[in-house]
C-alpha cells in the first residue's frame, strides 16, 4: 500500500503544491464575491471550504498511497463508475434542467456520476494499457479498450450531457495516444470517424434530431448565427458574462465590487457560482487577473505533463497525462465559453466553480499525481 522505499522526498512537486494552493486561494475569494447577494450564499461557502478542506485531505493520502496498489483495484473502479452511472437511469437520478445527472446520497447530498467516472477512467485506462504494454498495437487491445470506452461514454451522452461526453473522449483520446498506439491504428481509427461524424451532422439538420436533444443544437446554432438567435435569450448568458469582463478593464473592479455599475451586484449574471465564474474574476481582478488564473492553470497541466515525461512506468505516465488534460481542457471550454469563444454548455473551472463533486475529482487527480512524481525518474537514470 505504501512503497516509502520508492519515494524521494527530492522528488516532492512542492511547485504543483503551490500553483493547488494558489488556485484554491484564488477559487475561494472569487465564489464568495459570486455568492455574495445569494441568500444561500453562506451556505454555499460551508459546502465549499468542506470540499476544500476534504479534497485536501484524499490528494494528501493518495500523495503517500503507491499508484500501483490502486490500480490493483481496476475493475472495481470501472465497474463501480459504471453501476453508478446506470443508477441515473433507474429512478434514482435527479433531474434538473432536462438532464438526469446527478444522484443523492445520504450526508452528502447531489453528487454526479459522471465527474467521478473521468477520474475512474483514468485510472483504469492507466493499468489497461500497462497491462498490455507488450502487446499495445493488437487489434484485441485497441478494440477492447474502446469498447470499455463507449460503455461509459454512452451512458453519459444519454443522461443527456453532451459536454462531459466530450471531455471524457477527449481525456481517452490522450491516454490513448500516449500509450504508444501505433500511429497507423491511429490513422485508420480517424479515418473511421470521418462516416461518424457525417451521420452526426446529417442529424443535426435534421428537423427532428435523433441523436442530439434540440436544445443542444440550438445552443451551437445561436453560436454560430448570433444574430438570428439574439430574440430567443439563447445568447444571453454569454452576453452578460462578456459584459463583465470587458467592464473589468486592466485592473478590474476589485474583489468583492458592489459599485453601481457592477455586472454582478446587479445580479445580471446568470450561474455566476458555476458555469459563468470566470465572468466575476474579468469583472472583479481585470485583465491582469484575469491572464494571472489562466497562467497558473496552464502553469498545473505544465507540471502534469512535466510527471508524465519523468514517470518511472506506462501507467504513471498516463495518470499524470489524463489529469493534465481533465484540468486542462475543463479550464480551456469553461472560460472559451464565458469569452464566448465556444459554444454555451455547462463545464466547471476547477478550484473556483461550486460543488463538492468536481471538486474532490479534481483533488484525487492530482494526489495520484503527486504519487508519480514522488516516484518519478531521477535525471541520470
Amino acid at each position: 500500500m505504501f512503497a516509502f522505499k520508492k519515494y524521494k522526498l527530492r522528488n516532492f512537486n512542492l511547485p504543483m503544491l503551490l500553483c493547488i494552493a494558489a488556485l484554491c486561494v484564488l477559487g475561494y475569494m472569487i465564489l464568495s464575491s459570486a455568492v455574495i447577494n445569494d441568500s444561500d450564499g453562506a451556505s454555499t461557502m460551508q459546502k465549499q471550504m468542506i470540499g476544500f478542506i476534504g479534497g485536501a485531505v484524499l490528494m494528501a493520502a493518495l500523495t503517500v498511497i503507491d499508484y500501483h496498489f490502486i490500480l490493483k483495484f481496476h475493475w472495481v473502479i470501472y465497474v463501480l463508475s459504471i453501476a453508478l452511472l446506470a443508477l441515473l437511469f433507474t429512478g434514482l437520478g435527479v433531474t434538473k434542467y432536462g438532464a438526469t445527472r446527478w444522484l443523492t446520497a445520504p450526508q452528502i447530498g447531489r453528487f454526479q456520476p459522471s465527474e467521478l467516472a473521468k477520474v475512474c477512467m483514468i485510472m483504469f485506462f492507466a493499468w489497461f494499457f500497462e497491462k498490455r504494454e507488450d502487446k499495445i498495437n493488437k487489434a484485441s487491445t485497441v478494440f477492447s479498450a474502446i469498447g470499455l470506452f463507449l460503455i461509459p461514454a454512452l451512458l453519459i451522452f444519454f443522461e443527456p450531457d453532451l459536454s462531459t461526453t466530450l471531455t471524457f473522449t477527449v481525456i481517452f483520446i490522450a491516454i490513448f495516444f500516449v500509450s504508444r498506439v501505433s500511429y497507423k491504428w491511429i490513422f485508420g481509427l480517424t479515418l473511421g470517424i470521418v462516416p461518424v461524424g457525417g451521420l452526426l451532422v446529417f442529424d443535426a439538420m435534421q428537423e427532428k434530431p435523433l441523436i442530439f436533444k434540440r436544445y443542444m443544437l440550438n445552443r451551437l446554432f445561436s453560436y454560430l448565427n448570433p444574430d438570428e438567435y439574439a430574440a430567443s435569450g439563447l445568447t444571453d448568458q454569454q452576453d452578460r458574462a462578456i459584459l463583465a469582463i470587458s467592464s473589468g478593464q486592466l485592473n478590474g473592479k476589485g474583489l468583492f465590487s458592489s459599485s453601481f455599475d457592477s455586472v454582478k451586484s446587479g445580479n445580471f449574471l446568470t450561474a455566476e457560482n458555476c458555469d459563468f465564474v470566470f465572468a466575476v474574476v474579468g469583472e472583479e481582478l481585470g485583465f491582469i487577473g484575469s491572464i494571472a488564473v489562466i497562467a497558473l492553470f496552464a502553469l498545473l497541466v505544465f507540471l502534469c505533463f512535466r510527471t508524465a515525461a519523468r514517470a518511472a512506468d506506462l501507467s504513471g505516465r498516463l495518470i499524470a497525462v489524463g489529469a493534465g488534460t481533465f484540468i486542462g481542457l475543463q479550464a480551456f471550454i469553461n472560460i472559451g465559453v464565458t469569452c464566448g469563444l465556444l459554444p454555451n454548455t455547462g463545464v466547471v473551472l476547477p478550484f473556483f466553480s461550486a460543488g463538492l463533486t468536481s471538486l474532490w475529482c479534481v483533488f484525487i487527480a492530482l494526489g495520484l499525481v503527486m504519487n508519480v512524481s514522488l516516484q518519478r525518474k531521477d535525471p541520470e537514470d
